[in-house]
């Protein structure tokens, strides 16, 4: 799944989940992990796949590596594609008729793992250390990891090379640090286009509170940190790259996303994943841009986003043996690059970075970034407080940061409580 919708989709799933929870938490037969044993379930039928699909590439793309495996092993998979992946996947396991290997976004992820319904079995496919630290991160609870990543993405600088050049800026005026985004942003700002162009989400803002040293919720979900002096200081630089004209959020840009508002020239900059390349290909294809990793915070902290997603194993799968065999194919690095020639997406092990920047020189910046990349933002229970605070940031440039971010404090705060 191109992981811009699944992050587009997160508060539906998460409302699709408010009777899953009650299903799962009850005594009458809902998912349980407990009620499994650390093993797995050694049925012996057809593995049943749901993904989330991006589209034909990627649909085929899987299917022929469950016919891969399938050969290799001599077990049968049937692979689907979701019509509504959120609404199929909480109506199968909350009937207990889930598919036995599915997508799992990393807000979802935390309500089901949770309540229970999911089988932690990522220490069990090969090498599990291999899986990027943000990753492995991403999918772990209560000290379990749980599922093995299926790719992923970080945040980069998109820069259109036209307007760069045009501004008389060369290679040398790359930024690295905020002041100097701030000052090629202005430079880049004219009567028609802006020099950059945000995500008025967390998931494109939160970025910045990380390279100022901030934190936002802690690895073990126990605490947060978002009205920290350092958070209150990056999301008012943030604000004053609104306030001087440089930076505009896409609806003012008469765009739908930042990509869109990049790819028509509204915005000569824009901080996105790699899901601009098909973006770029299939709809601005005469569209020149690099990619660059992302300018250092003040101190010089280097952070960047990520986005992933899992392959999820329900706790109560009849073939949870045979399916964990499978995600194990499926994550191998051959695979993983199979995936990425096929539909464009960067591996989630560490030991396949060589070969995909090799293969994808020009998406380099995205995967040189690994090491500072850290978790998008989830919490169980947390859609509407994550919620609140995006719609907070789309109003920063009329807000105060400070009043922001100690809302989103409470707010975080209390769900935290109620976790437990």
């Amino acid at each position: 799944m191109n992981i811009r919708n699944t992050r587009l989709a997160v508060a539906t799933m998460a409302t699709g989940l408010i009777a899953l929870t009650a299903a799962c938490s009850s005594s009458s037969g809902g998912f349980s992990g407990n009620s499994t044993s650390s093993s797995g379930s050694t049925g012996s039928g057809t593995v049943k796949v749901l993904i989330g699909s991006s589209g034909a590439a990627e649909t085929a793309a899987v299917k022929a590596a469950a016919a891969a495996f399938t050969q290799q092993s001599g077990v049968k998979v049937e692979v689907t594609a979701a019509q509504n992946l959120t609404q199929q996947i909480s109506q199968g396991m909350a009937a207990n008729t889930p598919p036995d290997v599915f997508y799992l976004d990393t807000s979802s992820f935390q309500n089901y793992a949770k309540t229970g319904a999911l089988y932690a079995y990522g220490d069990k496919v090969s090498n599990p250390s291999d899986f990027f630290p943000a990753l492995k991160a991403s999918f772990t609870y209560d000290n379990k990891f749980y599922c093995a990543p299926k790719d992923w993405s970080t945040l980069g600088l998109v820069v259109n090379t036209d307007d760069w050049a045009k501004a008389g800026l060369s290679s040398a005026d790359v930024p690295k640090n905020w002041d100097q985004l701030a000052a090629v942003a202005k430079k880049l700002t004219t009567g028609g286009r802006v020099g950059l162009t945000l995500d008025p989400t967390h998931s494109g803002i939160d970025e910045f509170l990380l390279q100022n040293g901030g934190t936002l919720i802690s690895d073990d979900k126990k605490s947060a940190g978002f009205d920290s002096e350092q958070n209150v200081d990056a999301l008012t630089y943030v604000k004053k790259l609104a306030t001087d004209g440089s930076m505009k959020y896409p609806s003012a840009l008469s765009a739908g996303w930042n990509g869109e508002a990049f790819g028509k020239n509204k915005a000569a900059m824009t901080i996105v994943g790699n899901w601009i390349d098909g973006a770029m290909k299939s709809d601005y294809p005469g569209v020149k841009y690099k990619v660059y990793e992302l300018p250092a915070g003040p101190t010089g902290t280097k952070a960047t986003n990520s986005f992933t997603n899992c392959w999820a194993i329900p706790a109560k799968s009849a073939n949870q043996a045979n399916a964990v065999k499978l995600v194990d194919f499926l994550t191998s690095v051959d695979q993983q690059m199979g995936f990425a020639k096929a539909f464009g997406v960067m591996p989630s092990r560490e030991s396949a970075k060589d070969k995909w920047t090799a293969a994808f020189p020009n998406d380099a910046a995205f995967l040189s970034q690994a090491d500072n990349a850290h978790p998008d933002l989830a919490l169980a229970g947390g859609a509407q407080a994550i919620s609140d605070y995006d719609a907070k940031l789309a109003q920063l440039a009329t807000t105060d940061p400070k009043t922001i971010l100690s809302s989103v404090q409470k707010n975080v705060t209390a769900v935290i409580a109620q976790n437990g």
